[in-house]
């Protein structure tokens, strides 16, 4: 019976890239507009495209000397499993895959969004929306296709071991983990590099067309509005798509390894059906997302409210039916404590509507907080920066709250109400994840829509089409604002989930590194030894003196919360240096070009694109690499206790980081819109001038900073299972 289920996950992988390419096709079939749209959206596309071309190259360049590197592990050594390194570049090779076809959707669905505003808003909402669907149902289709590629060969080519038949899930679980790390380090590079990207872009043509010209955004006298919206797409859609390809595969892949570790006792059957449940209901969301997608549409005239209730009328239908269809597959498993399984799962979701909820709160201008914001513009920009950090702050304490009783629950439901059954509490916290990212078909949908929309908006004030078809872009936009902000509370609240799972991986595949170097038991002291397969998760805590009085644990936590601050500070860096650059040349081009603001000469619209691809691609290795570094070089000083506390130590401080800047830049950001719409004097007053500022500021917080943290909380956790193996085999102390 479970054999038969576990082909559903291919099964369903294939139907959403099928519904992906109908989608894609579908797009395409619509009209670009007229002319001056159709040359606008090319000159876009081709930025994007040359700016992909060139972050590939140098990507390849780290995983070509990452692979060679745990080649010599692997073959050399024998610190590794010989599949690690193919494994880890057919992860770089799907997650950078997803964000491409992503963007290239994008690109292409952009004017076309546009162009079906001028006849309605529900046809530039179903356009847009069914484009952003395409890289929702590429992310799940892409990874559930290699997650269960990888399960059927290497179960194909592994040999059982007869005296540990449980071993062999165990090392098929822990080799297809190695891929979630090539996916973690592609989808860094592309959400640092295409962050740099668009906000030193969107700050140069806004503190100089805004503020200093005071033309309006978009404005095609702006020599940088087309390196803006270039930006949008090699960030918010190429980077997210990277981005939650790995939050998604890393949600299963930690749970199926913690099953495969803590729940075999012995019984190879209950082992499997434990390492398929994530998948298969990652597979059946994928089937319900593709029924919410098709359940959203709306009236003409409607009001954000109404187009609001649109996207979470699919988003919620979808949610509503993967509960009941987990208890159904865990049913159907035959998994002991089934419901409280279920449960967690139910738990994860529910983890994930308060996050989104909660950033709602704070972030849409329809709520007091970001009115509140919006109003302190009255004094100038000092006090919009105060009153941002303030909210950002405040904002962090339901989503930490809700994930703090989320684990608590999750865990405690999972382990039969016994806090001592770690290895099925942890399960339960990795189902959770699952459960809160199963629908990431549809969630995501929403989210690339955003960026759709907003480039949309671009389109149509560059083509000068009617206020009324700009109205239309800007309801779409705005909405997408939110969407966008609520998907990136998924992605955070998963990171911290997952991030809790991967420690129970970490174990499992120092379990496995003991046993490759001949290290066959565990000397608990007082002349008492277990058998490296016997111990549990607590025999290794043990054994390693894990525990907050040991000065390696406690110097690793400290690294581990430095690192968040390290990270934040060198990408909030890199975009101040990169825009400072984008400024210099808009204020060039506006002096030299005689005729830009009156319209009658062109912006060098291709040398602010240049600037902003040479200004990514030079400052976003060094701290994609410090992130592979540090877990490396922790565990060759500190040893085990040491990279066990520093990712403790970078996932508390990551994830209460992230929220917060996350929730700062969208406040700022939507502070502004809602003084565009003609509160407090509207555009063009001190006040309007001041929340830019705010937003200018938020930028590099929402949309550089703030997403990539929840990738290196899992990239630094994914380095240190796959470099287990070496950790144990050597340290300074």
């Amino acid at each position: 019976m479970e054999n038969f289920l576990f082909w559903i996950v291919p099964s369903a992988s294939l139907l959403a890239l099928l519904l992906a390419w109908y989608f894609y096709k579908q797009m395409k079939a619509q009209s670009e507009g007229n002319d001056t749209m159709i040359k606008i959206a090319a000159y876009v596309r081709q930025g994007a495209m040359s700016y992909l071309k060139q972050q590939y190259k140098i990507v390849g360049l780290v995983f070509w000397g990452l692979v060679i590197l745990f080649s010599v592990m692997a073959y050399g050594f024998n610190l590794q499993n010989p599949w690690v390194p193919v494994a880890f570049l057919t992860g770089g090779l799907f997650s950078g895959l997803s964000g491409f076809l992503g963007m290239k959707t994008a690109t292409y669905a952009s004017a076309r969004t546009a162009n079906a505003a001028r006849t309605s808003l529900n046809g530039g909402l179903t356009v847009a929306f069914r484009s952003g669907a395409v890289m929702g149902l590429v992310v799940v289709g892409l990874g559930l296709l290699d997650i269960s590629f990888w399960y059927i060969i290497l179960n194909w080519f592994m040999p059982t071991d007869p005296a540990t038949p449980t071993a062999k899930l165990c090392i098929i679980t822990t080799t297809m983990l190695t891929f979630g790390m090539g996916a973690s380090t592609q989808a860094l590079f592309s959400r640092v590099g295409g962050g740099i990207y668009t906000k030193a872009a969107d700050v140069g043509a806004d503190l100089v067309g805004k503020v200093e010209a005071g033309i309006p955004e978009d404005d095609p006298r702006n020599p940088a509005t087309i390196a803006d919206n270039v930006g949008d797409n090699v960030g918010d859609v190429a980077g997210m798509g990277a981005d939650l390809y790995e939050s998604y595969c890393g949600s299963i892949l930690a749970t199926a390894l913690g099953a495969a570790g803590y729940m075999a006792l012995g019984d190879v059957t209950l082992q499997f059906k434990a390492v398929i449940a994530p998948m298969l209901i990652a597979a059946v969301g994928i089937i319900l997302s593709i029924i919410g997608i098709f359940c959203v549409r709306t009236k003409e005239n409607a009001s954000m409210k109404d187009l609001l209730g649109a996207l979470s009328f699919g988003t919620n239908l979808s949610s509503i039916l993967i509960i009941g269809a987990t208890f159904l597959i865990l049913w159907m498993l035959g998994l002991p404590n089934w419901i409280n399984i279920s449960l967690s799962v139910v738990i994860g979701l529910l983890v994930g509507i308060v996050i989104g909820r909660s950033t709602e709160y704070y972030t849409s201008q329809s709520y007091k907080p970001t009115r509140k914001l919006a109003e302190s513009g009255k004094t100038g920009p000092a006090t919009v920066i105060i009153s941002g950090v303030g909210l950002g702050m405040v904002s962090t304490a339901v989503p930490v709250l809700a994930v703090v009783v989320g684990i608590i629950l999750s865990y405690w439901l999972a382990a039969g109400y016994d806090f001592s059954n770690v290895g099925m509490g942890l399960y339960g916290i990795g189902i959770a994840a699952v459960g809160m990212l199963s629908t990431l078909g549809i969630t995501l949908a929403t989210d690339a829509y955003g960026p759709i929309a907003d480039n949309a908006g671009g389109n149509a004030e560059m083509s000068g089409l009617g206020k009324e078809v700009r109205q239309r872009t800007d309801a779409l936009d705005s909405l997408g604002n939110t969407t966008a902000a609520t998907g990136k509370g998924f992605a955070i609240g998963s990171a911290a989930l997952t991030g809790l799972a991967l420690l129970a991986s970490y174990i499992e595949e120092i379990r496995i590194g003991l046993d490759r170097i001949g290290h066959t038991a565990l000397n608990m002291g007082d002349n008492i030894s277990k058998s490296i397969h016997e111990a549990t998760f607590v025999d290794f805590m043990t054994f390693y003196n894990v525990n907050l009085m040991n000065p390696k644990v406690l110097s690793g936590m400290f690294i581990g919360a430095m690192m968040s601050f390290l990270f934040c500070g060198l990408t909030m860096n890199a975009v101040g240096r990169a825009a400072a650059h984008m400024v210099d040349e808009v204020r060039r081009q506006f002096h030299e070009i005689k005729g830009i603001l009156t319209g009658k000469a062109e912006p060098d619209y291709a040398r602010c694109v240049q600037i902003s691809t040479k200004g990514a691609q030079r400052e976003m290795v060094f701290p994609s690499l410090l992130a592979i570094v540090a877990p490396i070089l922790t565990g060759l000083i500190f040893g085990v206790p040491g990279v066990i506390g520093l990712l403790v130590g970078g996932l508390s401080a990551g994830f209460v980081l992230a929220i917060f800047m996350a929730n700062a830049g969208g406040a700022w950001d939507n502070a502004k819109k809602y003084i565009e719409e003609g509160n407090f004097g509207g555009k063009g007053y001190e006040v309007h001038k001041a929340t830019v500022v705010g937003d200018t500021v938020g930028d590099p917080f929402k949309d550089t900073s703030g997403p990539s943290l929840n990738i290196l909380i899992k990239l630094m956790s994914m380095v240190a299972i796959v470099m287990a193996g070496l950790t144990v085999s050597w340290s300074l102390f």
